[in-house]
């Protein structure tokens, strides 16, 4: 068996799962039915069954969402208050969800799968903490005084780069929520946020708490429904100046297309990964191997930066696969509202079926299957963590990102190797590199292409750390100051002196 199974993953005693509050469209800071009137299916993974019906919204109801935030930023007090009033009410914001962390992690448990207990002591914490992050900035947006070299004098103003649209990912609902919402509200943006359809329930409830805070009506605003029809709208919308997307990068592509043919409007995309974690000889195989079941199976895999290409060297690679087989086995896989359970159900059928296909592929194309490989429990989307060795670079499981609890080990020799290898993929999202030396860790991560790269740890993420990609992984920066650059742009204004020939 390749995990411990926690067989009580359906008991509804686990936990009280919260009355479903909030189900419409947050337009102009009411609750509102779609145009359409029609609705979609949220799925409980844990079961497979449904549990809520939430508005779908389309492009007329984007059209009514743009309209308010058009109206707020053009007119209403936002952009025009003083830095330090939005970081007042942000920090009411941030506030009030931490007031609400059971609700919020619960929501996200039984719409994305994640585990409750992590939802409540790390993402709903690091919510507000992003939120309190940004407000500190709110009131800090400076520009610069020009010296000029002719009889002018000139200075630069930072403003809100106007309506923003955001686009985002069903693994983290709450984390990305904020990472875009947080930097945009300082800098005086107004917003239109499409959740992803498999997870709208905390983003509805977010728009609650933006009110309850204070925050002006057409500010925030959220339009539940799918990729084609409501994200197509936004990305396309001559009146959003702005777009932000986290998703895949053939969406990113169709992101970027229709941002283009409209207006030219900015554009942010984190896209996909398939990150190398590269073990050396020299590394402490007990850390390795933790690090490598942390960076792989974090949120059941369903992570943009999880290691899912594992390159160990030849000198301890039979002994690391030994250990890793180990831990994995001690995973416990099952109900997400149960404090014991590592690893919960995958977010919908759709990405279960697609992780299962993926493993068949790897042992039909050779690889060595060392554990896992199958669903668990009669009901949900639960997968067995599951481990390959003997992968080549030609094959899928080592190309495609899975997004699931899959782990491929390959064997290198040399660091010259290890870094050809690891960049030969069209990703450069993250990287990680555990070695006792430091030459070693700085000449690997000085030639590594990825955005991120991690030495000696995995997935250490913190607000000020700025967070994208190279090549097929997007461009542009969520997290730390540059996040905040996405939002604002710069306006020079230019006057002459009193003994100017423009006089």
């Amino acid at each position: 068996m390749a995990a411990t199974q926690n067989n009580g993953n359906m008991k509804e005693a686990l936990f009280k799962v919260p009355d479903i509050k909030f189900t419409k469209l947050f337009i102009n800071g009411e609750f509102v039915d779609s145009v359409s009137g029609k609705k979609f299916e949220t799925i409980d993974p844990r079961t497979g069954e449904v549990f809520a019906k939430v508005a779908e919204g389309d492009k007329e109801d984007v059209d009514l969402a743009v309209k308010a935030a058009r109206e707020a930023f053009d007119h209403g007090p936002w952009p025009r208050f003083p830095g330090c009033e939005r970081r007042r009410l942000m920090m009411k914001f941030a506030d009030l969800i931490e007031e609400n962390a059971e609700e919020l992690a619960a929501l996200d448990a039984i719409d994305g799968g994640k585990l409750y207990g992590m939802g409540k002591a790390l993402d709903i914490p690091a919510a507000a903490g992003t939120l309190r992050y940004y407000a500190g900035a709110a009131d800090k947006i400076h520009g610069e005084t020009l010296k000029m070299s002719r009889s002018i004098q000139g200075y630069t103003l930072r403003e809100p780069v106007g309506v923003a649209g955001m686009i985002i990912p069903w693994n983290f609902p709450t984390s990305m929520f904020f990472t875009k919402v947080s930097p945009a509200l300082a800098a005086g943006c107004t917003i239109v946020v499409k959740p992803a359809e498999q997870t709208p329930l905390s983003a509805l409830f977010y728009a609650h708490l933006a009110k309850k805070a204070g925050i002006p009506d057409g500010v925030l605003n959220v339009i539940t429904g799918f990729g084609p029809t409501a994200g197509a709208a936004i990305a396309s919308h001559i009146d959003i100046d702005k777009v932000s997307f986290t998703g895949s990068t053939e969406v990113g592509k169709l992101v970027m297309k229709a941002a283009a043919d409209s207006n030219l409007k900015q554009v942010t995309l984190e896209l996909g990964g398939k990150n190398p974690l590269i073990i050396f000889d020299d590394a402490d195989i007990e850390m390795a191997t933790g690090l490598a079941v942390f960076g792989s199976l974090y949120n059941k895999g369903e992570v943009c930066v999880a290691s899912s290409r594992i390159f160990v060297q030849e000198g301890i690679y039979d002994e690391f696969a030994k250990k890793l087989v180990e831990k994995v086995k001690m995973t416990v896989v099952g109900d997400p509202f149960d404090p014991s359970t590592h690893q919960g159900p995958q977010v919908d059928k759709n990405q279960y079926e697609k992780i299962l296909s993926y493993i068949e592929h790897g042992k039909r194309e050779g690889a060595t299957l060392l554990t896992g490989g199958k669903p668990c429990g009669e009901k949900g989307y639960y997968i067995e963590p599951t481990i390959f060795s003997d992968v080549k670079d030609s094959m899928l499981i080592a190309k495609d990102e899975i997004f699931g609890p899959v782990i491929s080990l390959l064997k290198f020799k040399t660091i010259e190797e290890a870094i050809q290898r690891a960049n030969a993929t069209k990703y450069g999202l993250a990287a990680g590199i555990v070695t006792k030396d430091l030459n070693t860790a700085n000449t690997v991560s000085r030639s590594i292409r990825a955005g991120v790269v991690w030495i000696n740890c995995y997935l250490a993420f913190d607000y000020d750390i700025p967070y994208g990609g190279y090549k097929m992984s997007g461009f542009g920066r969520d997290s730390g100051m540059e996040a905040l650059d996405q939002y604002l742009q710069t306006k020079c204004v230019v006057t002459p002196l009193y003994d100017s020939p423009w006089l």
